[in-house]
């Protein structure tokens, strides 16, 4: 499945590096791409091992705020 997030605290490159690599760390997660200039991201993600709320943490911990766009 596909899960777009979005963050307006995105301020430098090292932010989508440290984003996608803590999406990727999740079990389930076959792809993250963060979007630096729109503040998109967008997750492919097997739903049962990595849910929407796991998803938003794992941004949460590495320092920067998120919501679900879509889904």
């Amino acid at each position: 499945m596909k899960t777009i997030l979005r963050s307006d605290e995105l301020s430098c490159p090292s932010c989508v590096v440290k984003i996608e690599k803590a999406l990727k760390a999740l079990p389930g997660v076959g792809d993250a791409k963060v979007h630096f200039n729109s503040g998109r991201i967008d997750v492919e993600h097997d739903g049962e091992q990595a849910s929407g709320e796991m998803l938003l943490e794992a941004v949460r911990k590495v320092g920067y705020g998120s919501r679900i766009s879509a889904v």
